[in-house]
Order: C-alpha cells, then sequence, then structure tokens
C-alpha cells in the first residue's frame, strides 16, 4: 500500500502557484513590445474613461476631484488586483451609474457592491445566466438616461459650436459604437482644436483709450483708434511663441498686412517705428519662448530694420529675457530697445522721431557749405 501524501497546505499552494508562474514567464523580445504596447494602451484608456466618469458624478453632486489622486488611485488599484489576477481597475459607466441613481455616497459603497457582486455570482449568477443581454442593456440605459442633460448640450450649441461637435462625437462614439472609440474621436477633436488654437494665436493692434494712459485692443474699443498715434504700431501677442506657431503667427501677418509706403506715405523715413509690445501679463500670457521663436523674432526684426523701422520690446518676463540674452538678441536689437512700460517706449520713439529728422537735415546743411 501506498502511504498516504501529507496534505498541502495553501500556503504551500501559493508558493507552488508562484513558482510556477515565475519559471514559466516569457519575457522573449518577440512578445514583450505586443505586451508592454497592449498594456500602455489599457493603462491610457483606462484611465482616461475613470476620470472622466469621475468628473461627470462630482459635477452632479458638487465634489472636487484631484487627477493626480485618481492616477495614484487606479494605479494602486491595479499593482495590488495583479497579483490575484484581478480584472483591469476603470471605474467602468455601466456599475457607477446605478450606484449613483442607488444614493451611494461614500467608498464604502464599493464594498458593498463587491460583496454583493461576490454573493450574486456565486449563488444568483446561474438563475441569470439565461438572462438576454437586451435585458441587461435596458438595465444600463435606465441608469444612463438620468445622466444625459439635454440643458448643457443645448448651451455648448448657443455658446461654443466647436465645443457641441466634439460633445455629439463622444456622445454617439460611446452610444453606436464603444467607450474606445468614443473616447478616441473626441479625444482627438480636442487635440485638433488645441492645435489650431496655439497654432493662431491671438495678436492684436493697440490704441491709446481717450483721456487715459491705457492701451487697448482697437478692434474691441473702436474709439480708441482715435488716438492712433502717428507712425507707431502697437502689437500683443497673446500665447507663448515656440515652434509650433512660429511660423504662422500673428505677429508676422500683422506687421506683413501693413507695408511701411502704404501707411507712413505722408511722414519721413525715420518717423517709420513700429512698436511689437510682447505683453506678458494674466490677460495675454507670453510665458515662454523656444529657439524657433527667437529665430522668427530675429527675421522679423531684421526684414523691419531693412524698411529703417525700429522694433522695441516691452517687459518680457524673466524666463523670456534670459533666452534673449542667451542668444544675443538683446544684442542684436539694442538694449535701449527694451521698456518697462508702452508709454515709456510710446515716448522714446517719439524723441527718436523728432531728434532724427532735425539731426539728418542739419547734416546734410553742413555738407551744403560754402
Amino acid at each position: 500500500m501506498e502511504a498516504e501524501k501529507p496534505p498541502i497546505s495553501q500556503e504551500q499552494c501559493a508558493a507552488e502557484s508562484m513558482r510556477w508562474v515565475v519559471q514559466h514567464l516569457n519575457f522573449d523580445p518577440q512578445y514583450l513590445p505586443v505586451t508592454l504596447q497592449a498594456g500602455i494602451i489599457s493603462g491610457i484608456l483606462a484611465l482616461a474613461e475613470g476620470t472622466a466618469i469621475g468628473r461627470s458624478f462630482a459635477i452632479m453632486r458638487n465634489y472636487q476631484t484631484d487627477g493626480n489622486e485618481e492616477m495614484i488611485a487606479f494605479g494602486l488599484m491595479n499593482i495590488v488586483g495583479s497579483f490575484s489576477s484581478c480584472y483591469l481597475t476603470t471605474g467602468p459607466f455601466s456599475k457607477s451609474a446605478v450606484n449613483f441613481n442607488a444614493g451611494c455616497r461614500t467608498a464604502m459603497s464599493n464594498i458593498v457592491m463587491a460583496v454583493c457582486l461576490r454573493l450574486t455570482l456565486l449563488f444568483l449568477g446561474p438563475l441569470f445566466s439565461y438572462t438576454p443581454l437586451v435585458a441587461l442593456s435596458a438595465i444600463i440605459m435606465v441608469a444612463m438616461f438620468g445622466l444625459i442633460k439635454y440643458e448643457e448640450a443645448y448651451r455648448f450649441f448657443k455658446v461654443d459650436k466647436f465645443d457641441f461637435i466634439i460633445c455629439m462625437a463622444a456622445f454617439f462614439g460611446v452610444t453606436f459604437i464603444s467607450m474606445d472609440v468614443g473616447l478616441h474621436i473626441s479625444l482627438g477633436l480636442s487635440l485638433g482644436r488645441a492645435l489650431l488654437s496655439v497654432a493662431r494665436p491671438a495678436t492684436c493692434k493697440l490704441g491709446k483709450m481717450p483721456e487715459s494712459a491705457l492701451f487697448r485692443d482697437i478692434e474691441q474699443y473702436p474709439f480708441s483708434n482715435e488716438n492712433e498715434i502717428s507712425g507707431i504700431l502697437i502689437l500683443e501677442m497673446g500665447s507663448p511663441i515656440y515652434f509650433a506657431n512660429w511660423s504662422g503667427g500673428g505677429l508676422g501677418r500683422k506687421t506683413a498686412s501693413q507695408p511701411p509706403r502704404k501707411m507712413w506715405s505722408s511722414i519721413n523715413m525715420f518717423d517709420r517705428v513700429r512698436i511689437f509690445r510682447a505683453r506678458f501679463g494674466r490677460t495675454y500670457p507670453v510665458t515662454t519662448i523656444d529657439i524657433a521663436g527667437l529665430e522668427m523674432l530675429q527675421e522679423l526684426n531684421h526684414s523691419l530694420e531693412s524698411n529703417d523701422i525700429k522694433v522695441s520690446i516691452i517687459n518680457p518676463r524673466t524666463e523670456v529675457m534670459e533666452k534673449m540674452i542667451l542668444s544675443r538678441f538683446v544684442e542684436k536689437v539694442g538694449k535701449e530697445s527694451f521698456f518697462l512700460s508702452i508709454e515709456d517706449a510710446v515716448e522714446a520713439c517719439r524723441f527718436s522721431m523728432n531728434f532724427e529728422p532735425r539731426a539728418m537735415s542739419g547734416s546734410s546743411g553742413n555738407l551744403e557749405g560754402p
């Protein structure tokens, strides 16, 4: 007779299972890229889905969400769950909607839901194994109808048509195709809009307000154009200057659309002075500049100088000024071309406009001596 084998404890069984898993791990380069690609894509989609759904429910209850905390929570849950072959944690829309309509308010509801779901799978699962998918879909649809806000969609349509298009693309993509496709469509449209906004920064022409020392956009305040200073053009950039907008920036278009001969046909060549106002405030922030932006400014300065047009820069931020100094842009333009305020730049340009023609006429008079 064979001797009875001693019973295997749960600890030994777990250790043997772990040893078998470690021995059969395959880090073959043939499969590793596919695994990494699937893991990265799944993680990004899970984070995007969970964050979007969490924010939608937080808005309804006037809660505040933190994207960093959401990322840490999802990552920690998935790391812990991976040791027990847990399904990917994403914060699904269906269960979140059911919890919300049931009146759940705290994270304790997830524990109750997990216990109930486990009991259902163990004891009630066989009874519902033949439930049609249509019935299960109806449960989710009933919970989803309470989350659709028709008034918000109409408000998007009135306020911003592009936001309405993104909203409808996400809605129909999620409803009729899948969650992943809907998120991809809305994300692609949002990125396209962001790139268009960056590639075409707002650049406005400023004029002096009547009976005031303020300078404002002449399109927003048309009456400020009445006090336009002859021979001086003041421009304001509305975004950082870098590779995405350096070739299509509004600054070059503004200056190119107003040729010097057409603008200053009745004044002396020394009166043609333009000011580029780089305002780095809260309203129109030019917070940074890169190599491409610096090259654009150098090309613009060279082009304007060839037409006897002076360029002045007003109150750049510390980071921008440091890059201008390191790139020797300040040396090429001259330290005297940097000012703290528009008023200082205007006064300096007026002095130059009044002084240089006189100097020119005086020197020509000396040349015509007896």
